[in-house]
């Protein structure tokens, strides 16, 4: 793990989520120092380099040891500002992306930033404030739950057997990355159980894939080169899959290393392949189940219920999980997926997981995906189906980091190499020397307990484990000291929602000093200009905005709407009223709420509730005195903390004394506890806590973008028309975001952000994407339509290819011999391009001695002298820069004689090799 860099992050990053996947633009361009090959760089430092290119500018940076493997997405920063999101090579050395910004011409600086670790502000008032004060003292011995009786963290009855199976590196064809990978698995069964048994599923994230001295090199990353080994990642989560299977339930945990590979250079940064992986995985053991064979002959038939699966899925593979999930769905439910849990998700392109049991778990101390993005996992697919019967929920584990919850990426434990994500300040809140940081079997072991109870909880109907995860607190003695945080969705069949606090209030529901208003996102603002909603907090780092922060495919989908209160004085009251059927609650437990202090600047905050039935009788409960959700989190902006996370507000419906709960006709917050204030408040209901239903969403309709192929043409600009489907028409409203990654290949492609709403009834709607043409050569230039955060209907062909062929003839390279007369200066060969190209033309080669020899008569490009020559053409330009020099010296002499002969060509055509003469007239 790199050394943890924070940033000043200004309004030139309103647009870097949106920037989508770039090409690497001649990663090849950068020459040694003294060389004369490269086009003319704007900017350049040691191992930077920035440069016009057609309709913008390249940004290139070199590194002198591959980039960490990490989850986020990497980014270059300029002078302090993020640019956009950029592309590796293959060897994770060099990285490159075009931007329009012209602000870059002026460069000081280029840096590597991940996109999870932009959570500075600007020096502001906000940010002034709180270098008085922290809570880091309360969170280090904050309020605990309940013990829970039964510790999921506890092995049971069963002793368990492990084996492992290895079909090959490159055993199956991934789709989703366009190469094969390896099928490798861990297998954790319970000895003695009979019957069909639910199954889990494993799937490790992005890490590196390969360790050890490779002895030669390999001509592509997977499989590993001789002398290297995998990494073992998949054997990471023995303790939660052995707490699992002694308690009879078969799990596998399978590797996925092929992905992490290849993963940098696909269209979704690989989870659609991961997606598929899992359920290759799953196909396998439909067949050895059943029918047997394989590595287990038929040890394992009919010991499994893949009718009743679970998949965890760690870092970058909790969105694959995700996305398997809804494949699943997709392909009409063949395996019964009820139970999804991503495990420091990333959350690239704001996916919906409805139908399915789901828990989130944020690390907050995460260095790697330290943006905790996973949270919208909740925040979009909690309300984005009518009738949606599963619980879901977030647990958030202050102390915990993103590695150690695997043992082979924790230092120690693991085989090869590996570290602690955080990385920053170690007397910093997650610094190791910290009294609230986990130890790694203390985070370990918090992981177990997690994991193995709600897997057991909605696979096992263990009714049991139902207060982990209902927003009570209650803990599991397993846990240890670990301070951990539930917000829950109670199951629609156990909740009654009252407001979601999403869209304006009715008049006259707000009274007194205080304000009510939708806030949505953070400012400066990345949704598409149509959007009203002010933002929730004046910041440029998003890194400590889980809820808000633009994702990096998806970086115009409207985020988390909420009410934030603002309020001057004590008399502030926001009323909510009941209809008349639904002021019976008797048969809930809890009235609750999401809350966070909504200025930056406080540390703590409170709000009164007070619940009025039909007789006027009136019961108040201080938030403070039943959750801290209105207390800052821990840490210091400066290190990317604290983080702005909703937290549950859970007031038992027992301690509304007095209060008829058959006729329950108001609930208010009033800000009678505290004279000033702000607090953002959302999802106000009374609940229950319950199972649900949870299963396979294969009744819902499938949203599908198209592909489109279209020729750029020589002039103006025209709009191609690419669909979004629904499989069959919708009795009610479907809604999706739909938006344009921009391509770097060309300046062809237009920016499109727009909401999709298919009226009942409809099943296609179109998408118009401005193409420019032109008559010069450019590459052909690749995009994607990405359909995002989808209402009442499930996420498909989800990536819509564009591809805009160049239809422009390559030009044609003339090169001339060239007569110079003797003196110490660079001379041009002449050549020339039949017309102009949007590519950058580039030439190599090597001089000949004749009768001039190198050194002596002339020199080459380099320093101390060699032979090799390159030239290159600018964009737009047909005069182009092939130089060599002519030493000057005193001595009289005949005309002299050498040759330059090409080579190689990028983007012109020429008969190669074609050789010059270039002559030296004496001037002695």
């Amino acid at each position: 793990m790199t050394e943890r860099k924070t940033v000043r992050v200004t309004g030139r990053f309103t647009r870097y989520l949106s920037l989508g996947l770039v090409a690497v633009l001649g990663a090849g361009l950068m020459t040694a120092p003294g060389a004369a090959a490269a086009p003319a760089s704007v900017a350049q430092g040691d191992k930077w380099d920035i440069r016009p290119v057609a309709g913008g500018y390249q940004v290139s940076l070199n590194l002198d040891a591959p980039a960490p493997m990490r989850a986020s997405a990497p980014l270059l920063v300029v002078d302090g500002v993020p640019v956009g999101v950029a592309k590796q090579s293959r060897d994770r050395r060099s990285l490159s992306l075009v931007t329009t910004d012209s602000a870059v011409r002026n460069a000081k600086s280029v840096q590597l930033v991940w996109s999870g670790d932009l959570g500075k502000l600007e020096q502001k008032a906000a940010a002034r404030a709180l270098a008085g004060g922290t809570t880091d003292a309360y969170w280090n011995k904050a309020r605990q739950g309940a013990l829970l009786k039964d510790d999921p963290g506890k092995l049971g009855m069963y002793q368990v057997e492990t084996s492992e199976y290895n079909l090959g590196d490159e055993a199956v064809y991934l789709p989703g990355i366009g190469q094969k990978s390896e099928v490798v698995g861990k297998v954790y069964a319970p000895v003695g159980a009979t019957g069909k048994r639910p199954l889990v599923v494993f799937l490790h994230g992005r890490h590196e894939y390969c360790y050890g001295d490779a002895t030669e090199a390999g001509d592509k990353p997977w499989p590993c080169p001789k002398g290297a080994k995998p990494i073992p990642s998949y054997r990471g989560y023995d303790a939660p899959a052995k707490a699992l299977a002694s308690h009879g339930y078969q799990v596998v945990s399978i590797s996925s290393n092929a992905i992490n590979a290849y993963d940098g250079d696909v269209y979704d940064l690989g989870a659609q392949a991961r997606g598929e992986l899992v359920l290759d995985h799953l196909a396998l053991w439909k067949k050895w189940s059943t029918a047997g064979g394989g590595p287990f002959g038929n040890k394992f038939i009919g010991k499994l219920d893949l009718k009743n699966v679970g998949l965890m899925g760690h870092s970058r593979g909790g969105e694959g999980v995700a996305r398997a999930a809804v494949i699943n769905s997709d392909r009409g439910g063949e395996f019964g997926i009820r139970a999804v849990l991503p495990l420091a998700p990333v959350d690239f392109a704001r996916s919906t997981v409805p139908g399915v049991a789901m828990s989130v778990l944020l690390p907050y101390c995460d260095g790697d995906v330290s943006d905790l993005q996973g949270q919208k996992f909740y925040d979009d697919t909690r309300n984005s189906v009518t009738g949606d019967g599963a619980a879901r929920s977030t647990v958030t584990v202050l102390g915990a980091n993103h590695n150690f919850f695997n043992t082979e990426w924790t230092p120690g434990q693991s085989v090869a190499p590996s570290g602690d994500d955080w990385g920053g300040e170690p007397k910093a809140t997650c610094g190791d020397r910290t009294v609230g940081r986990l130890k790694a079997k203390e985070q370990q072991a918090v992981g177990t307990a997690y994991l193995a109870g709600f897997f057991r909880l909605h696979l096992g109907n263990e009714k049991q484990f139902l207060p982990l995860f209902d927003g009570s607190d209650t803990r599991a003695a397993s846990a240890g000291k670990a301070v951990v945080r539930v917000v829950s969705q109670a199951p629609l069949a156990s909740r009654r929602d009252v407001n979601a606090l999403d869209k304006a209030l009715p008049k006259g529901a707000v009274s007194g000093k205080v304000t009510a208003t939708v806030c949505a996102g953070v400012k400066p603002l990345t949704a598409s200009k149509a959007a009203a909603t002010p933002a929730c907090l004046l910041t440029d780092g998003w890194g400590d905005s889980p809820h808000w922060e633009p994702a990096a495919l998806a970086g115009r989908t409207p985020s988390l709407a909420v009410t934030k209160l603002a309020w001057t004085a004590k008399t502030g009251v926001v009323r909510l009223n009941l209809p008349a059927k639904q002021r019976d609650v008797r048969k809930y437990a809890a009235l609750s709420f999401r809350a966070a202090p909504g200025a930056l600047g406080t540390l703590t905050t409170d709000l009164s509730v007070r619940v009025v039935d039909g007789r006027g009788k009136a019961a108040a409960v201080p938030v403070s005195s039943v959750s801290d959700a209105l207390t800052r989190l821990p840490g210091n902006l400066q290190l990317g903390l604290p983080k702005n996370l909703l937290r549950t507000v859970r007031i038992p419906l027992s301690s509304l004394k007095g209060i008829d709960l058959r006729d329950v006709r108001t609930v208010e917050l009033r800000t009678d506890r505290v004279a000033s204030g702000t607090a953002f408040v959302s999802d106000l209901a009374f609940s229950s806590a319950g199972l649900g239903t949870s299963a396979p969403a294969t009744l819902l309709p499938k949203l599908s973008a198209s592909d489109v192929k279209v020729k750029e043409g020589d002039k103006g600009t025209k709009l191609v028309d690419m669909y979004v489907r629904l499989s069959r028409p919708s009795p009610r409203p479907v809604t999706v975001y739909a938006e344009t990654t921009p391509s770097f290949e060309s300046t062809a492609v237009g920016d499109v952000a727009k909401t999709l709403v298919f009226k009942p009834g409809q099943t296609k709607l179109k998408v118009s994407v401005p193409i420019t043409g032109n008559t010069r050569d450019s590459a052909d230039a690749k995009f994607s339509l990405v359909l995002s955060a989808p209402k009442e209907a499930l996420l498909d062909h989800s990536f819509g290819q564009g591809l805009v062929l160049d239809d422009d003839p390559t030009p044609t390279l003339t090169v001339g011999n060239l007569t110079t007369v003797e003196k110490s200066a660079d001379v041009k060969i002449p050549v020339k391009l039949s017309a102009p190209s949007d590519r950058y033309v580039t030439i190599s080669g090597s001089v000949q001695d004749g009768t001039a020899v190198l050194g002596k008569d002339f020199r080459g490009q380099n320093d101390p002298p060699d032979r090799s020559i390159e030239g290159y053409f600018e964009p737009g330009k047909t005069a182009g820069e092939l130089l060599v020099g002519i030493v000057d010296d005193k001595v009289k002499e005949p005309t002299e004689t050498f040759t330059a002969v090409l080579k190689a060509v990028d983007g012109a055509d020429i008969k190669l090799p074609a050789t010059v003469t270039v002559t030296i007239t004496d001037n002695d």
